[in-house]
């Protein structure tokens, strides 16, 4: 179980020692506003925003956003208010507070209208603080990664918020990492089955795949060579729920499904990026699979990717 006192001497590595005793005060005080409140899992409720901030500090965020962290839940589940907050902690730490839990009580009636209200909700929340969006993804992850204490039809209520609202908004912000965490732990929480079910064949053709995998490194590393391109190379499993989702769009089997495993090259240039997949070509390597190859070098999806 994390400690403020671990906590804080991860944040002495960015953090001023004034801004570091900030957050251990907030932390101090939200401990003694959930006193006697304890998680489903039976663990005192104030292991919960600690964790958040845990989860923010391993993204540097500054000590004010670790703070409202810490304090993310006095508002809603004590008897603490936004003028209390204030006066203890300042407008800037209130004003995130606050905007955490009013993103907490929205609620929809329809997938269409959580994803078209929520992300007009976020639009306008990220125009004041967009850290007030990122408390509340670090909220979020936190609550999925301990969800196995609630009941199934929480789990599953709470996996499905977490899919349609909290992934997709993290993709926006480009926190790819995090999104994906999202999705297989919500995909976890609402098909434990069918997770547990991908998660073996993808281990047991990673066995399969283990020899060509590397040779396929070495291919690419001497066709990079032959040609001076530079360019980092590097292999890549896709994530389970991308799996399952891929396998539900288009019908297929886990053995239809192309991009298990995959390669990417990162290079500096355009220009280089088209010399590289030029070479590969070229030398009769990998040649691209008729309907399959998509340039959004050229033509970007519509998110921008």
């Amino acid at each position: 179980m994390p400690t403020i006192d671990a906590l804080a001497k991860r944040l002495d590595d960015y953090l001023e020692p004034t801004q570091v005793q900030a957050v251990r005060r907030a932390y101090y005080y939200a401990e003694q506003a959930h006193d006697g409140q304890m998680r489903k899992s039976g663990e005192p409720y104030v292991t919960h925003p600690l964790a958040v901030a845990s989860i923010l500090a391993s993204m540097h965020m500054d000590h004010e956003s670790l703070m409202a962290a810490m304090l993310h839940d006095v508002i809603e589940d004590t008897e603490v208010d936004k003028p209390g907050l204030e006066g203890q902690f300042g407008d800037t730490v209130a004003n995130l507070v606050d905007g955490v839990s009013k993103l907490t009580h929205l609620e929809f009636k329809t997938r269409a209208e959580s994803q078209a209200h929520n992300f007009q909700k976020m639009a306008i929340a990220m125009a004041k603080d967009i850290r007030v969006i990122l408390v509340k993804l670090a909220d979020r992850l936190h609550n999925m990664r301990t969800i196995g204490a609630m009941r199934p039809d929480s789990r599953r209520r709470i996996a499905k918020e977490t899919t349609d609202i909290y992934a997709p908004i993290a993709g926006r912000l480009g926190m790819h990492d995090l999104k994906i965490e999202l999705e297989d732990l919500a995909f976890s929480a609402y098909h434990p089955m069918r997770y547990r079910h991908i998660q073996k064949a993808v281990i047991a053709a990673r066995g399969e795949r283990k020899a060509l995998m590397e040779q396929v490194q070495i291919a690419l590393v001497d066709c990079l060579e032959h040609d001076e391109l530079p360019g980092q190379i590097s292999g890549r499993q896709k994530h389970l729920a991308g799996i399952y989702n891929k396998m539900k769009e288009q019908h297929k089997s886990f053995r239809e499904i192309m991009d298990v495993f995959a390669f990417r090259i990162v290079t500096d240039k355009v220009d280089t990026c088209y010399r590289i997949l030029g070479a590969v070509h070229h030398l009769n390597l990998y040649r691209p699979v008729p309907g399959r190859f998509k340039d959004y070098i050229a033509i970007p999806k519509s998110n921008g990717y």
